[in-house]
């Protein structure tokens, strides 16, 4: 199962994550156990052992986990900026092949992740890399739209990440990248039925987990996909939280491309969140 991807075996399914021993993970946060962003790991840690039991098939040939070879860029992420009092969190679906594959960072454009966000520390590589998409980590040269619309827009509007992550964190449902044999991206919804509900059943009990240890009130899908699924999911655990969506800034959605930044800006107006995010109106708002 596990080691025909990480071998390269293109024989039979594939299964989901490198599944390295690297107690390192599991310690680094262990001395602030209480804290948001240790719960918040130790929730990621879990799903990952979980998602080791899944396999996928045809058109799923390559699965890149970064929450495996991207954990200390990813952890850097998450102890900097997952804070208390956090009452929103933006969700993504899942990485995509030049942001948080190559960074470890939700929409993790290279150049955001860098230098807005200043996240530092070392990527490593899956085991069985697609010979075009390969993983350069923050050396990465190619930006990914999607990552540069979604920081680019709130680097502008609030100034610093600390006035954004004073309110707001940001995730993604799923962990995993999916790619066919071409190098060719799948999302999630383009997996089988059957795998692809039992990949999401998962990341819907992490994302319970998630949202009850940041313990925000609103959770915000980026994308339509992202907020029926958190709705859907924490409806049915029974988690009190308001769920809400905002367009994907992706390339391929021609709305996104005529103007994505007024689009969020009036949508997350009508949220209430922007007063909150705006740099000019700083010390007028309080959380």
């Amino acid at each position: 199962m596990l080691n025909d991807i990480l071998s390269g075996n293109e024989t039979g399914d594939l299964a989901c994550g490198d599944r390295q021993k690297d107690e390192s993970k599991e310690q680094g946060f262990k001395a602030a156990c209480g804290s948001p962003s240790s719960r918040f790991l130790q929730a990621e840690l879990e799903l990952n052992v979980h998602l080791g039991g899944l396999t996928f098939s045809d058109p799923v040939r390559y699965i890149y986990n970064p929450l495996e070879y991207a954990w200390d860029t990813h952890r850097c992420y998450v102890e900097t900026y997952c804070q208390p009092g956090q009452k929103i969190l933006f969700l993504g679906m899942n990485p995509g092949p030049f942001g948080m594959a190559q960074t470890g960072v939700p929409f993790g454009e290279v150049k955001s992740v860098v230098d807005w966000l200043k996240i530092t520390g070392e990527v490593g590589h899956p085991q069985n890399e697609h010979p075009k998409r390969r993983i350069t980590g923050l050396a990465c040269t190619q930006s990914e739209v999607s990552g540069a619309r979604f920081w680019g827009f709130f680097r502008k509007l609030c100034g610093e990440p600390a006035r954004f992550f004073q309110y707001c964190f940001v995730h993604n449902l799923c962990p995993l990248i999916f790619m066919s044999d071409s190098g060719k991206n799948l999302t999630p919804p383009e997996l089988p039925a059957a795998e692809r509900e039992a990949l999401l059943r998962l990341c819907d009990i992490a994302l319970c987990q998630v949202v009850e240890a940041l313990n925000v009130s609103m959770v915000i899908g980026v994308g339509r996909v992202a907020e029926q699924r958190a709705r859907r999911a924490l409806s049915a655990a029974g988690v009190n939280v308001r769920v809400e969506g905002i367009m994907h800034p992706s390339p391929r959605n021609p709305q996104a491309n005529k103007g994505w930044e007024d689009i969020a800006k009036a949508k997350l107006e009508e949220l209430g969140v922007l007063s909150l995010l705006n740099n000019t109106r700083a010390n007028q708002h309080s959380p």
